[in-house]
């Protein structure tokens, strides 16, 4: 739904625009109100919303970022015995340091604009499902946006400290099998390994239509002598596969539209995830063009994945998710607003794995 100054008219069939001149009862505006109702109110579903409890959040009280201090690593040495330890023997470490800050972005808000002459016309109570509806918009958009946050860790070129391990890239995977995703995720469990990421708190978060893959094929990651039980496909669950606990998101395939496909403003933001990656339009904020991923094919299907660790994204909120309403006089309406504002920035890039059915992102 575009934004505008205009109110929402709860009254007219697929309301936009300005309200028209009053007709009474056989106004436009005025179409969907109480003949006789018999029936349920037909509302969105609720937006399904995996990543946020993913990443590390960290909630300030005021200012406009924070700082994640970044250490480097300390080597190890045999003693010769009576060397001086702070002599040319070479003994000390120097442990490499840096930060990585986040940016509280600007205020996201969702809103819309009641009158009470249509509240007091309307059979059933909107101020709620209002409210919620707002709510989910923004919890969506939050959703799509830590995703790309993601995406842009494992395809982060860019060490934290010298030396240091990157996000980690895996070409021309296969991820319209089964055999194929679960070999992509025991890659993405070496790649992690390799680059010494913590066992506990790893995930991957597939499509739809890939985490179901698992389960209708037969595969060695429902198969009880391989899985020791984490899938139940009469449930339509699975667990893990290599250790990666799996989710399953809607906005996983969304993510990999084109640009244009996208929320234009997210490139008004504080923060640059995708700026130490090769992808196009790596400097519009939460909005790189993440459309490489997939080979662009005719199968609707043929999408990439993401992988990672709970350190790979880190979340700065000033305000979470609220919702508010206000009458006012002036406008003989009621405005309903739900607001966020919080940053997101990517933490530990080697925390991250991109799986791509490409040879690059950047294609």
């Amino acid at each position: 739904m575009a934004l505008s100054n205009n109110p929402t008219i709860p009254g007219k069939v697929n309301g936009s625009g300005a309200r028209t001149a009053p007709a009474g009862a056989l106004s436009a505006d005025a179409a969907l109100f109480l003949k006789v109702f018999s029936g349920e109110i037909l509302t969105a579903f609720n937006e399904t919303n995996v990543a946020k409890d993913l990443i590390m959040t960290r909630t300030i009280s005021s200012g406009k970022s924070a700082q994640f201090p970044v250490t480097g690593n300390a080597e190890a040495k045999y003693h010769k015995a009576g060397d001086d330890l702070l002599g040319s023997g070479n003994y000390l470490s120097q442990i490499a340091h840096n930060e990585k800050v986040i940016n509280i972005d600007d205020m996201l808000v969702a809103s819309s604009l009641i009158p009470r002459i249509d509240e007091l016309k309307n059979h059933y109570d909107l101020r709620s499902i209002y409210s919620a509806e707002l709510g989910k918009a923004l919890a969506k958009r939050m959703d799509i946006q830590i995703l790309k946050t993601l995406f842009a860790a494992g395809l982060t070129s860019t060490a934290n400290y010298s030396g240091g391990p990157t996000g980690t890239e895996l070409t021309g995977a296969d991820t319209q099998t089964a055999a194929g995703l679960v070999a992509a995720l025991f890659d993405c469990a070496k790649a992690l390994d390799e680059n010494e990421v913590p066992s506990e708190d790893r995930f991957a978060i597939l499509t739809p239509f890939q985490y179901y893959k698992l389960l209708t094929a037969d595969s060695t990651a429902i198969n009880k002598d391989t899985s020791s039980g984490s899938a139940d496909a009469a449930k339509g669950s699975i667990v893990e596969v290599a250790g990666i606990k799996l989710f399953k998101s809607p906005h996983i395939a969304g993510v990999q539209a084109a640009v244009s496909g996208q929320n234009a403003d997210d490139a008004n933001v504080a923060n640059s995830p995708f700026a130490d990656t090769a992808v196009n339009n790596d400097d519009a904020g939460y909005n790189g063009d993440l459309s490489g991923i997939a080979t662009g094919g005719s199968s609707v299907n043929d999408r990439g994945f993401v992988a990672g660790h709970s350190s790979a994204v880190g979340c700065v909120k000033l305000l979470d998710l609220a919702t508010e309403s206000e009458y006012l006089i002036e406008r003989q309406s009621t405005l309903f607003v739900a607001k966020y504002a919080m940053g997101l920035g990517v933490l530990r890039p080697e925390s991250a794995v991109v799986v791509n059915t490409t040879s690059s992102a950047a294609s």
